[in-house]
């Protein structure tokens, strides 16, 4: 596990209807571990991700809670694509409490929804945005947040107000995306949803839903306006993402400058798809410069 992040129990019991099981595999992206939450109160319950594969001691933990809350499996719902909310699906599957269970997904855009890691007896039942799930203890609704990947979703929970965040939000870190354009504006929707707690995939529960989401958005619009800046300053030249991760991020160290490099890309793409700044290609690399024919807009 990643140094200085708060100890997270392998079981957690958050309320009479969420239980949280740690997913056991702590690393740089994953933090503590995959949260994985088992939902409702009633012998048939929701599965909210699937963790990892080949997690023994989680499958353990997982077996432990539903045997000692006399429960099975009906539901599994996967906020993404991502092998440590998807790939545990082929372990998961296994075990008796959740045989016959269904298993949904919201569909992916940038690429087709088949993985070989999964069993063939596994079909993606395909979530939709507004979607309900009623179980005894749980009114839950799908959100869908694209940004940290084109398939991205975060659940509400009606009763207390809570919201499963998935990737969107991290409990002890910020998070990475695919589109930064798509993902400030899940922020904006989950700002709006106003929720009372945040339950995230990955880190400590969020207590300060609202200030948390605010400084996710104000560093992004921190570091977009210093990237904007800077291209407007030197409108007669061109950058390549490089050339902008040293001025930038100039007091990051020089072996986080490719992370720092895949973040300020992103950022020249919204840029770029908003009409603010130009892209093109010089000796096979893509250079950024300044678009003078664009209106002043606020960022």
């Amino acid at each position: 596990m990643p140094a200085n992040l708060p100890v997270i129990p392998a079981i957690t019991k958050i309320s009479q209807s969420i239980i949280r099981i740690l997913g056991c595999n702590p690393g740089k992206m994953t933090l503590q571990g995959t949260n994985v939450y088992l939902i409702g109160t009633g012998r048939k319950r929701l599965l909210l991700d699937a963790g990892a594969p080949d997690r023994p001691e989680f499958i353990d933990n997982l077996v432990k809670v539903l045997k000692e809350e006399n429960a099975v499996i009906d539901n599994i719902v996967i906020t993404h694509w991502h092998g440590g909310h998807l790939d545990g699906l082929k372990d998961v599957l296994q075990i008796n409490e959740a045989k016959g269970c269904k298993v949904w997904k919201y569909p992916r855009t940038d690429a087709e929804d088949s993985y070989e890691i999964l069993p063939s007896s596994c079909k993606l039942h395909q979530l939709h945005d507004g979607q309900k799930f009623i179980i005894e203890g749980a009114t839950l609704e799908i959100i869908h947040t694209p940004g940290h990947s084109t398939d991205h979703v975060v659940i509400t929970h009606k009763e207390s107000g809570a919201l499963f965040s998935g990737d969107c939000i991290l409990g002890d870190s910020t998070t990475v995306f695919d589109d930064l354009y798509d993902y400030m504006k899940s922020l904006q929707k989950i700002l709006d949803i106003a929720p009372s707690v945040i339950y995230p995939a990955h880190g400590s529960i969020i207590e300060n839903p609202n200030q948390r989401i605010q400084y996710y958005i104000e560093h992004r619009n921190m570091r977009e306006n210093s990237i904007y800046d800077l291209l407007k300053s030197k409108k007669d030249k061109v950058f390549t993402t490089l050339d902008i991760v040293r001025i930038i991020y100039k007091d990051t160290p020089g072996k986080m400058w490719p992370v720092a490099a895949y973040n300020a890309d992103h950022h020249l793409r919204k840029l770029a798809k908003e009409g603010k700044v130009l892209e093109n290609e010089k000796d096979e690399r893509t250079i950024w410069q300044f678009n003078e024919n664009t209106k002043e807009l606020m960022l």
